[in-house]
């Protein structure tokens, strides 16, 4: 989800519906305010993570125990990866790709979009498990 998300981090169901998904995927991602639904059940503590520059603080001020990156546009983390607003969130959904299938696939991704994403190893991003792939 993108922008308010209060109604949602109130949401007893909504909120247990995610932590018990994130025990079993692989992967999580999020994109923009989605961040804080991660943050609320307590799965960016002491991670890194990232969200949109207009609630930065918010989430720092709300989750103190959440790592907030400023100076990237997504934070990969291994099974977590978040991102900033809306094109970080496409950026970083190509680095998801080039992660899980091939940057070259990545990189047909982007074209086929027309989107100009360079993978110059991941411009704007940080990974913190050098055991993930670029």
């Amino acid at each position: 989800p993108g922008g308010v998300t209060t109604a949602v981090e109130e949401n007893v169901q909504v909120i247990d519906w995610l932590a018990r998904r994130r025990e079993t995927s692989v992967l999580t991602f999020s994109i923009c305010t989605g961040a804080f639904l991660l943050a609320a059940t307590g799965a960016l503590n002491g991670r890194p993570a990232t969200t949109h520059w207009e609630d930065q603080d918010e989430l720092a001020d709300r989750w103190p125990d959440v790592r907030v990156r400023r100076d990237v546009r997504w934070v990969d983390d291994g099974d977590i990866v978040t991102s900033a607003g809306i094109s970080a969130g496409i950026d970083a959904s190509l680095h998801i790709v080039g992660r899980l299938h091939g940057v070259e696939l990545a990189r047909r991704t982007a074209r086929q979009m027309e989107y100009g994403w360079n993978s110059a190893d991941t411009p704007g991003g940080l990974r913190f498990h050098p055991d993930v792939a670029p």
